[in-house]
């Protein structure tokens, strides 16, 4: 089968799988390079309100191709952080859906999604030692502010695998199923999103993302929305909001 990121939309949830099965789905540079576009497009889509990214079968991602890697390691790296800034950057709530293997590369997408959910049994590392390859300072900050720095030193220092207990535990993982049951808690949890206030969300996102100069322009935001309005009335009437 040919390498690549498939998607479908279903209701308001786009999903976005990793295919490469013969390489344990690890991402060639054609596909980190398919990724911004991808979500470029799927973010146009205003019927498109949360967005999932998973592993086709078994795995999430076991990393980039190590074959692409030995030609050109820094241009690999460059769409690599391309791709991983714009997941970070999608407008609405995004989900990492993780079986297996969530290793290098993976775990990089994985951590620039909002949340991530996995399966017993699946195993997390960021391995650049095993490789000499400098960790980006973007990819190193955001794993600081999930786990904290011992943790992120922990993992970027030795390379070493982690179970969903630890990742759990040091919040690289936001939620731990038993098997069989993953599928349904995010199909479950995304018709949640799905059903909140999308100006909560953004405005949310911006400021957990670090930009703290905008309170006026989300302030303008709702008064132009009317969903603090619509949330308090359908509250008081005890009955589904309907936010714009």
């Amino acid at each position: 089968m040919e390498p690549q990121l498939l998607h479908t939309v279903t209701g308001q949830v786009a999903t976005v799988v990793i295919r490469h099965p013969a390489k344990r789905n690890a991402m060639t540079a054609a596909m980190w390079g398919s990724l911004p576009p991808l979500l470029e497009t799927l973010a146009a889509d205003p019927g498109v309100r949360v967005l999932v990214l998973t592993g086709e079968g078994g795995t999430f991602c076991a990393g980039a191709d190590i074959s692409t890697l030995r030609g050109s390691p820094l241009e690999a790296q460059r769409l690599a952080v391309a791709a991983e800034e714009a997941l970070a950057a999608f407008p609405g709530p995004t989900l990492a859906a993780v079986r297996g293997h969530c290793v290098g590369g993976g775990a990089q997408l994985a951590a620039a999604c909002d949340l991530r959910f996995a399966e017993e049994g699946a195993r997390f590392g960021v391995t650049p030692a095993k490789l000499g390859i400098v960790y980006p300072s973007s990819a190193t900050r955001r794993l600081v502010s999930l786990v904290g720095p011992a943790t992120a030193k922990y993992l970027l220092f030795s390379g070493e695998l982690i179970g969903t207990e630890r990742a759990l535990r040091t919040g690289l993982v936001d939620e731990v199923l038993p098997a069989g049951e993953l599928n349904g808690r995010v199909a479950e949890f995304t018709g949640i999103l799905a059903s909140r206030s999308s100006l909560t969300q953004a405005a949310a996102k911006e400021f957990a993302n670090g930009r703290t100069d905008r309170d006026a322009h989300w302030e303008e935001r709702a008064r132009e929305s009317g969903d603090t309005s619509e949330g308090v009335a359908a509250f008081l009437e005890r009955r589904t909001p309907r936010f714009s």
